[in-house]
């Protein structure tokens, strides 16, 4: 099969081997919304474009927002096995002292896991985010440092942790667009415990405490994540939605109030959700094709890609995309699993709006002499030359 048959594959594969679909009416996309606030990103979950931006990568405090992270790292180690939901946590006269919004936790006393997790998510408590904090890495100093290393794995780039609760310090800070990425991770990496994220309220200690994130009660589309606020940050909101299938992502930093929060927020989603749509194309470990093999002891490799491939796009320009593939014709063997083997691109017109690498889905090892002398020599004659 030749490489014009492969990308003919990929077309029949995508539904776009045919010239882009006439269209009757443009689909008009309007200046995005201006909302009162510091910063703002908005973001498509599954494709991780952005759709709107201000100041998205500005460094600022994120206050309360922090606790994005104290959480996601809290759910890392339990699903690692280094921590267990039911493991019980003894309060240190830190956690117990410290100011701010409380779960009310007791010093000296024992707290399980999975109830500090759910303060920390639906009642924003300080003395809960600590209590975590030095329950997985000995002391919050420690936790700091965990915390950074997964900010940097996670490409939040404009972030840096000094505490686990947010609390004001010049070198605490994060960004809109990095807030967004986290809870991007938190959404997909571990949906049993999103699902705290969307809880209402959580009664601790004869306290019944309400989820600060008042979309949660306005729009039943919306299922988390998380509110902030100093007087150094004002309020802030990363919040996530789902409609038709699509889930959008606002961070929202700077707002003058707690009902400001919630309305821009929800100006992002509305604008994001009429206007935008996603599509996943290819999904990771597809075989989308067989490449050919020299030299090795198979004749071909499987081809595919290591991540979904999904676009973003105004809503009705998915179906004028056109999408091609081409893989490399010298593939010399061994090939291994997740080697570059070619390249599949989509356009819309003559613009190129993703391209991304074809890899190996599987290992091909170095065939015997024989096989890499007749290779060898049929390289020759079809003008292959390694």
């Amino acid at each position: 099969m030749n490489i014009t048959s492969f990308a003919q594959r990929a077309f029949l594969f995508l539904g776009l081997l045919s010239a882009p679909l006439a269209w009757s009416s443009q689909q008009v996309v309007p200046a995005p919304p201006q909302l009162a606030a510091t910063s703002y990103v908005l973001m498509d979950a599954a494709s991780g474009q952005v759709l709107v931006e201000n100041n998205g990568d500005q460094r600022l405090p994120p206050a309360s927002l922090t606790k994005l992270m104290t959480a996601y790292i809290a759910t890392l180690e339990i699903n690692r096995g280094q921590i267990k939901e039911s493991d019980m946590v003894r309060v240190s006269e830190k956690a117990w002292r410290k100011g701010g919004s409380k779960m009310f936790i007791e010093v000296g006393k024992e707290v399980s896991v999975d109830d500090l997790l759910h303060g920390i998510i639906i009642q924003s408590g300080n003395d809960a985010s600590i209590a975590i904090a030095e329950h997985i890495a000995g002391s919050e100093d420690a936790f700091a440092d965990m915390m950074n290393t997964h900010a940097q794995r996670l490409g939040m780039s404009n972030s840096h942790f000094m505490n686990s609760t947010g609390w004001p310090d010049p070198e605490h800070y994060s960004s809109a667009h990095d807030m967004a990425k986290l809870a991007r991770a938190i959404i997909y990496e571990d949906q049993a415990h999103y699902d705290i994220y969307k809880q209402k309220e959580f009664f601790w200690n004869g306290i019944k405490q309400p989820n600060r994130n008042l979309l949660l009660w306005r729009d039943n589309t919306v299922d988390g994540l998380k509110t902030g606020h100093t007087e150094e940050a004002g309020y802030c909101l990363v919040a996530s939605a789902v409609r038709d299938g699509q889930r959008l992502i606002a961070a929202v930093f700077g707002t003058v109030s707690e009902q400001a929060r919630a309305a821009e927020v929800q100006k992002l989603l509305t604008y994001g959700f009429r206007f935008f749509e996603s599509r996943t194309f290819y999904q990771k470990g597809a075989e989308l094709a067989q490449a050919t093999v020299w030299k090795g002891t198979a004749h071909q490799v499987k081809a595919g890609l290591a991540e979904d491939l999904t676009l973003t796009m105004p809503k009705g320009q998915l179906e004028k995309l056109q999408a091609s593939m081409t893989l490399n014709p010298q593939l010399i063997a061994p090939i291994q699993q997740g080697d570059v083997i070619g390249k599949v691109e989509v356009k819309l017109g003559d613009e190129v709006v993703r391209s991304t690498d074809l890899v190996a889905l599987e290992s091909v090892e170095e065939g015997g002499l024989l096989r890499r002398l007749w290779d060898s020599i049929r390289m020759f004659f079809f003008g292959l030359f390694n």
